[in-house]
């Protein structure tokens, strides 16, 4: 009797014979470095293999240099598979080291794994192509190339182009330190750049004539320190000073800025609380007789957890089983963990999951469904979830303890275990998508799920019609 085309042995078989050319990709971008919306070798890289693979190319999706769609098949149901692989500033890393050894100053990295994230995202695409072709069974794969997760929220523009309003369903992962299904919410964020501007003086012979623009932007963040207080506990202001105007302090600073990000639980209260730091702004102008021009930069929404989707997937994770890591995978995790991370990295990566991986150099097991608790941090994902039933997965690719966007990522992001558990991700998502094509009530419930969540409310960009990529420079969220 033929083997079932679309089976777990089938898919999971499929990874594994094109999984060395998808970990040589993975390490191509880790080696190429690239910040947001500026992913074109990264881009091509994909593209080009992709192409190879029978995939038709959509460029310039939603009118983004870096954002593509590659897409297979025809028909019913039409499968999502998102990649990322925009890099971080400031991390360029020696690969394989236990201390920091830049390979290039203030040169970026891939500090949060998102070189892994698209070649995994892309060997499950190709897996559950093939698996497809095989037998001639009718539905669409699309793999979407994704820029600027990091800064700029690249799936937010290309959900407010309509990018993914015809997807069933829509499959992500993320590089981790441990295995598990992402049941979690994640905060929504808005990203803005406060640009003031006063009068230049000389700031010993005639400072009543200045205005510091710099005193403006020190008045505004004093305000929104004491705003913390006022605030739900659960939302969370970041800044950076961006622009302090100059090196000479004898000169009244006239242009200075910074660059905030507010986050909270919804996209409603982000907005609300946006609201009041914008004011503050306001206010701190009208006390420095300067001018303030408020640009958003960013924003994403929340994600909408879909559990129909959920419990398929960590069905597939089951089966499949954790990493198989070796004795040097483990050896050089240790010697990590011994010489660059610190206990409270250790408990800061596990507290939130399970107190008892503490001990564990590298996660071998799975995480029970449903342990995670919210995250604070906050992912263009969300843009997807609420247009499609999404569903993500985490798999064990660095020593417990690494802390995310830090050189000590970077060094694992090419090493054999980073690879292991980049391909129990493309198992797992490819597997998930593979039972939703053979079993369709599987849609039909996770569409079901969405909707119950949103309340038949539609989908609203953070990011106002009116800002596009070539408004944002490069930030850290």
């Amino acid at each position: 009797m033929k083997n079932d085309p679309l089976s777990l042995h089938e898919i999971v078989r499929r990874v594994n014979a094109k999984a060395a050319d998808y970990c040589a990709l993975s390490d191509r971008i880790w080696a190429m470095p690239e910040l947001a919306f500026e992913e074109h070798r990264s881009v091509a890289e994909h593209i080009a293999m992709l192409e190879r693979e029978g995939f038709r190319i959509t460029k310039n999706l939603g009118g983004i240099t870096t954002a593509f769609v590659a897409e297979f098949g025809k028909g019913s149901p039409t499968i999502g598979i998102l990649g990322e692989y925009d890099a971080l500033p400031d991390l360029a890393q020696v690969s394989g080291a236990t201390e920091p050894s830049s390979t290039a100053a203030g040169g970026p990295g891939h500090g949060c794994g998102h070189n892994l994230l698209g070649s995994g995202s892309a060997l499950a695409a190709v897996a559950l192509k093939d698996a497809l072709a095989a037998e001639g069974i009718e539905g669409t794969v699309r793999y979407y190339g994704c820029p600027a997760e990091e800064a700029g929220g690249g799936k937010a523009y290309m959900a407010r182009a309509g990018a993914f309003n015809d997807l069933d369903v829509a499959f992500c992962w993320h590089p981790s330190v441990v295995n598990e299904v992402v049941t979690k919410s994640t905060n929504a964020a808005i990203w803005a750049r406060f640009s003031f501007t006063g009068r230049a003086a000389h700031a010993a012979a005639e400072p009543h004539l200045g205005r510091s623009a710099l005193d403006a932007v020190e008045l505004m963040n004093v305000g929104v320190n004491y705003m913390r207080e006022h605030m739900p506990s659960n939302a969370r202001v970041h800044y950076a000073i961006t622009n302090a105007g100059g090196e000479a302090p004898n000169v009244v600073q006239a242009h200075a800025e910074s660059s905030y990000s507010v986050r909270s639980p919804n996209v409603e209260d982000a907005e609300r609380i946006f609201a009041r730091v914008k004011k503050i702004a306001e206010g701190a102008a009208l006390m420095t007789e300067t001018s303030v021009q408020i640009q958003i930069t960013g924003g994403y929404s929340n994600i909408l957890p879909n559990k129909a989707l959920h419990d398929v997937m960590y069905e597939n994770m089951r089966r499949v089983g954790p990493p198989a890591f070796d004795g040097s995978d483990y050896e050089f995790a240790k010697e990590l963990r011994k010489i660059a991370l610190t206990e409270e990295d250790a408990l800061a990566s596990v507290s939130a999951r399970d107190i008892s991986l503490k001990d564990k150099i590298l996660h071998d097991s799975l995480l029970p469904l449903g342990t995670d608790p919210m995250e604070m941090g906050s992912t263009d994902v969300g843009d997807v979830s609420w247009i499609v039933p999404t569903a993500q997965c985490q798999t064990a690719c660095f020593a417990i303890g690494t802390p995310f966007h830090s050189w000590q990522l970077v060094t694992q992001g090419n090493l054999p275990a980073a690879h292991k558990g980049m391909i129990l991700a493309a198992k797992v998502i490819a597997s998930t998508a593979a039972d939703c094509i053979r079993n369709q009530e599987i849609i039909t419930r996770a569409k079901a799920e969405l909707k119950q969540h949103t309340g038949g409310r539609p989908y609203i960009c953070p990011i106002p019609l009116d800002v596009t990529p070539s408004d944002l420079r490069a930030k850290t969220p």
